[in-house]
């Protein structure tokens, strides 16, 4: 069977090879940028090339028939009755889509196997989605929420959701898998041309799911590694409040909070700090520093009235200093980003309560 089933493969892919050759990258698919991408594609095109074939051969016959067999006048030669049973033509019509079956099955359930079995020595990033955008912990413990691999290097992602089910996909290497809560997914692919390729989220997971967007790097082959160490120092070589805008950026967290005084999904960070906020469930406090990093860290403990309680926990994700960078930067675009008791004793009466009342803490309802 086995033997039966390479020739027919082999067979159909000589048959369409030419027409393969004639299409462009771009026409059908993504560009091919790694291992598994051609494995992908040659299944694709031979379900294609036989619904093609199939689809041809069964709306010419309807089409013949149609015209050879239609409705004749009164007088005409009546039509003889034909065979109905014939089991040469039974079997046939049988063993043929068995075989096609047979051959489709092998092709995808071997590039299945590919797939979903990683190298041992692969390069292993944790992936982590959340509502709206991706984060991705390299060994040496640095985040972003853009991935960055090696190219002509395997690199397997574990993966896992701080909420809902979101599905990692990244188009031109033909990698999708789903990412759950409460359990780790692994996939792993080896990229071959170096670029910047789109990633998305193909599994509908909120009002922000299509805003979940982020690229895939693939840095030439040597480059890697000097990148991840500079790409980790970065932030310590700028200045404080510089690296806490880089920060929030990369951060994601401009997806729910802008820069410019309008509110969000979440409050915006323009006159945060100094200012005092009222509470869904009562009271107020000032946005100071230890508040601020209370609602990086702790989101849903003080949550701004106005606002739902979305915001996911920064915990694991943001180190003590760039928490630090990040309430400078907040400071900055601030115009009371002095000291906090010096501002509200320059604040007229009743100021401090009611000014920018959709000022945020850096999270989402805060």
């Amino acid at each position: 069977m086995n033997g039966l089933t390479h020739m027919i493969s082999g067979s159909l892919l000589a048959a369409i090879r030419p027409f393969l050759a004639q299409l462009p990258d771009s026409f059908w698919m993504p560009s091919q940028a790694s291992t598994t991408a051609g494995e992908v594609d040659r299944v694709f095109f031979v379900i294609y090339w036989i619904s093609v074939f199939f689809f041809a051969i069964i709306v010419g016959l309807m089409a013949l028939f149609v015209v050879r067999y239609r409705r004749r006048h009164p007088g005409d030669e009546a039509v003889h009755g034909t065979q109905h049973h014939s089991v040469p033509l039974e079997i046939t019509w049988t063993v043929i889509p068995i075989a096609v079956s047979v051959v489709i099955f092998v092709l995808g359930f071997r590039g299945y196997m590919d797939m979903a079995t990683p190298p041992r020595n692969a390069y292993e990033i944790q992936v982590t989605g959340q509502k709206w955008q991706w984060f991705f912990t390299y060994p040496n413990g640095f985040v972003t929420s853009e991935l960055h691999v090696p190219e002509d290097r395997p690199v397997k992602l574990t993966m896992t959701s701080e909420d809902v089910i979101h599905s990692l996909w990244i188009p031109a290497f033909r990698v999708k898998k789903d990412v759950v809560p409460g359990r780790y997914n692994h996939t792993w692919f080896e990229a071959t041309e170096p670029g910047t390729y789109p990633l998305l989220c193909t599994e509908y997971c909120g009002s922000g799911h299509s805003d979940m967007l982020t690229v895939v790097t693939v840095h030439p082959s040597g480059t890697f590694d000097q990148w991840l160490q500079e790409a980790s120092n970065v932030y310590d070589t700028m200045p404080p409040a510089d690296a806490g805008k880089l920060l929030v950026q990369r951060s994601g967290c401009i997806q729910c909070h802008n820069l410019e005084g309008n509110a969000g999904i979440g409050p915006t960070f323009k006159n945060l700090y100094g200012y005092t906020q009222k509470l869904r469930g009562g009271g107020e406090v000032t946005a100071e520093d230890n508040y601020i990093r209370r609602s990086i860290l702790e989101p849903l403990a003080d949550v701004v009235l106005g606002y739902e309680p979305v915001m996911p926990t920064y915990a694991g994700k943001l180190k003590d200093k760039e928490i630090t960078y990040i309430i400078t930067y907040m400071k900055s675009i601030s115009d009371r980003g002095g000291s906090t008791e010096e501002a509200a004793a320059d604040a007229p009466a009743g100021d401090a309560a009611n000014a920018n009342p959709d000022a945020a803490t850096g999270t989402e309802g805060h």
